[in-house]
């Protein structure tokens, strides 16, 4: 009779067949549709810009992988979705090198200076679009309007600018499928709705951040917004608040990975992003907001992580 054997081994003994790869190109494909829309309004340009912001992110960690004699992993998919991020947060008419150096600095300096994937403390593609608009601002705000390319602003910076008459911002149809001016990828929240809406349907995030986020600007929006506008609508549809806070903020290394925490995550992700669009002198706070919250997610997880079972509290320990 053939017995049993007790096998011992390490952690993790729970094994899923969700891989690093499978989530990167699930990421990925679901940001296809807002990309595809990017290159519909505002043309082949954007393709190129997406193109190049990819190839310098696959080469850049290929080769600081190999001059670190470190394996290289670029099929993984991480340095493709941050390629992609990058491009997409870039207006069409910038430079097309300036997506080549935001994925070099994001690559080299955010994601591999602090031990590759996994050990990041911010997203990089995040901490590259800020560092892009604080080299070359101008270049980073020059947006046209789509299929025609002339010279536009944004709905936030339309508002910022304190235009009385609210008939010269878009409607809300246009702003929801995308045919406003802003960046590549930003602009169409139907196409990053679909996309969010699949990874949830997938596993792939979690809805806590996203509905908090979303949630949080739509109630500070309505509250102290403009007059004679559906703030909380406007705000959740213009700049990068769907690309920010379905693809964005979710990243799993750089945001907590209680449940409590992802809710206060959310939810200060939501804050400062209203009070750098209603006080601050930049019209969006997208990208600042994540960035902030992404140094604050430590701190958030350290207080948020449930109590171990049989654990007995300090106060009832006395």
């Amino acid at each position: 009779m053939q017995q049993e054997k007790l096998v011992i081994q390490s952690a993790p003994h729970i094994h899923s067949s969700m891989t690093t790869q499978k989530i990167m190109f699930y990421v990925i494909s679901a940001l296809v549709p807002a990309a595809a829309a990017g290159v519909f309004y505002f043309g082949l340009r954007a393709l190129m810009h997406l193109l190049i912001s990819i190839l310098l992110a696959v080469l850049t960690e290929a080769v600081v992988q190999k001059l670190m004699h470190q394996p290289i992993t670029i099929r993984d998919g991480s340095a493709i979705l941050t390629g992609l991020l990058i491009g997409m947060n870039l207006p069409v008419a910038a430079p097309l090198w300036i997506g080549g150096v935001g994925s070099v600095f994001a690559i080299a300096l955010v994601k591999q200076a602090f031990g590759g994937l996994g050990h990041n403390f911010m997203n990089p593609a995040l901490a590259a679009r800020a560092m892009m608009l604080a080299s070359w601002p101008s270049f980073m705000t020059n947006w046209t309007t789509p299929f025609d390319g002339l010279a536009t602003a944004t709905p936030l910076a339309i508002l910022k600018a304190g235009i009385p008459n609210t008939t010269a911002l878009p409607t809300y149809w246009d702003m929801f499928i995308g045919n406003i001016g802003g960046c590549i990828g930003e602009t169409s929240a139907l196409a990053l709705l679909l996309g969010g809406v699949f990874l949830i349907y997938k596993e792939v995030i979690d809805y806590r951040i996203p509905l908090a986020y979303i949630g949080t600007v739509y109630i500070f929006g309505s509250i102290f917004g403009a007059d004679g506008l559906n703030s909380g609508l406007f705000y959740l549809l213009a700049g990068g608040m769907m690309l920010g806070s379905i693809f964005m903020a979710t990243d799993y290394v750089s945001s907590p990975a209680t449940a409590r925490g992802r809710w206060i995550y959310g939810i200060g992700c939501g804050l400062i992003t209203m009070l750098i669009r209603l006080w601050g002198s930049y019209p969006e706070g997208v990208s600042f907001s994540i960035l902030l919250m992404n140094i604050a997610a430590p701190l958030i997880e350290r207080f948020t992580i449930p109590k171990k079972f049989g654990e007995v509290s300090k106060k009832n320990a006395k």
